[in-house]
């Protein structure tokens, strides 16, 4: 039986999980999107949700509680500053996964994640551009994410 034991184990030891996690939140909160596989992404998520809104709140102890999970000080102050407050208002769901398509070498789940609310996506509302169909939204980042590659 599998109670009480949540999350991916993504066919590592629980170290080497950690540190994974550790290493995807802060090159998360310091891109604000990323490309990974689908299965790291979904469990990305439930991470970076959980740190965004340890920011939200603001308070010495949530500082120290992320700065337990984020090593580096920049991002976390980065975290604090600017991407907590973007998401004021919003009650969870700070992220975002878009499917790719499968990676060239072991025809794995590709997956980019970023975070909703970014700079791209504000300056595409302030310019009242229409909303993307779901595929013009996954093309889209399929260019993207080649062109950083």
């Amino acid at each position: 039986m599998r109670h009480r034991k949540s999350g991916r184990q993504l066919s590592r030891n629980s170290s080497h999980r950690w540190a994974l996690m550790r290493n995807l939140v802060t090159a998360l909160l310091r891109d604000e999107k990323i490309q990974t596989t689908d299965p790291k992404a979904k469990e990305l998520r439930r991470w970076a949700d959980r740190v965004i809104t340890l920011g939200k709140e603001g308070s010495l102890h949530a500082r120290r509680q992320v700065l337990g999970i984020v090593q580096d000080k920049a991002m976390v102050r980065k975290l604090f500053d600017t991407i907590a407050p973007r998401f004021k208002e919003r009650a969870g769901g700070y992220t975002r996964i878009i499917k790719v398509g499968w990676r060239r070498g072991d025809a794995a789940q590709m997956s980019l994640i970023e975070l909703v609310g970014g700079a791209g996506e504000a300056a595409a509302g302030k310019s009242g551009g229409a909303k993307l169909s779901r595929r013009a939204r996954r093309k889209q980042a399929a260019k993207e994410a080649e062109a950083a590659a």
